[in-house]
């Protein structure tokens, strides 16, 4: 547990060892859940010492707020302060790309690289989405999904129940998309829903997509997207991006939003060449 400068403290983990690389701080993505990324850092802790912590708000951090992007970045900030660490490099998945993001812009001199995983999205990516979770979900799965979602209050086996269908169209994999959702929907939470919806309502009003030009000025050399071509979020918004931001893009053909899941050798060996910066 790391204290912040206000009071609040922050669950960590640490683990590997300053080798051949940077020190990584792993951002999981949400907003609203706690850390996921552990298996990640396993394909890293022969390389170098890996960093993980649930984001406040979530897990066993401090759940007061307030959630916004401002005090995400100064969380961050204050971890790395902490660790002892002049910069690091920056891998996040999913939300934690758009925080990966907004740190780099606020404090660019603390950043030697940023690996993003499954984001971040910009441009009009959400209707294409829905439309793709829709057509992965049969019509007694949709119609069960609208009736959980519009519940005020669920049981935990309702919540889990509404998780599942919630996140088992992330995966490429329709066979296994089930298991990986359902497992994921029994062990990450509680979910932090005013976390999600307040920090959804401040990226919705100061979108990334207006800070892409002062970004790419700031992105460190041998910045990479990662992404997967069976995500429902569209993987040509991530080529997009990339080509905005002047950073080299790999899409994952057999991959949806977790691609260490589903492309873990191929996966693993583009992480392990994004973060290899010599020391």
């Amino acid at each position: 547990m790391i204290g912040m400068d206000d009071d609040a403290t922050l669950r960590t983990w640490s683990t590997g060892s300053l080798r051949t690389a940077p020190p990584v701080v792993l951002l999981h993505g949400g907003p609203g859940i706690p850390d996921y990324l552990q298996s990640v850092a396993q394909m890293l802790d022969d390389v170098t010492v890996v960093h993980r912590y649930d984001q406040r708000g979530t897990g066993k951090s401090c759940w007061d707020g307030p959630h916004t992007i401002a005090r995400h970045v100064h969380d961050l900030k204050c971890l790395i302060d902490e660790w002892g660490y002049d910069e690091v490099v920056l891998v996040g998945h999913s939300f934690g790309t758009d925080l990966a993001s907004y740190f780099t812009l606020a404090h660019p001199d603390r950043v030697a690289r940023v690996v993003h995983l499954a984001g971040p999205f910009t441009g009009d990516w959400r209707e294409p989405c829905r439309a793709a979770e829709m057509s992965r979900r049969t019509y007694i799965q949709q119609s069960r999904f609208d009736q959980l979602d519009a519940m005020e209050v669920r049981s935990d086996a309702e919540e889990i129940e509404f998780l599942a269908l919630s996140w088992f169209t992330d995966h490429a994999d329709r066979r296994r998309a089930w298991r990986w959702a359902l497992e994921a929907a029994r062990i990450r939470r509680p979910i932090n829903y005013r976390m999600n919806r307040e920090l959804g309502i401040e990226k919705r009003s100061d979108p990334l997509e207006s800070h892409v030009d002062a970004l790419r000025e700031l992105l460190p050399a041998g910045s990479v997207i990662i992404g997967g071509a069976g995500d429902p979020r569209p993987a040509d918004a991530l080529t997009r991006l990339g080509e905005r931001l002047d950073c080299a893009v790999s899409i994952l053909s057999e991959a949806g939003h977790f691609p260490w899941l589903e492309a873990p050798s191929r996966f693993g060996s583009l992480l392990r060449s994004a973060v290899a910066i010599p020391v």
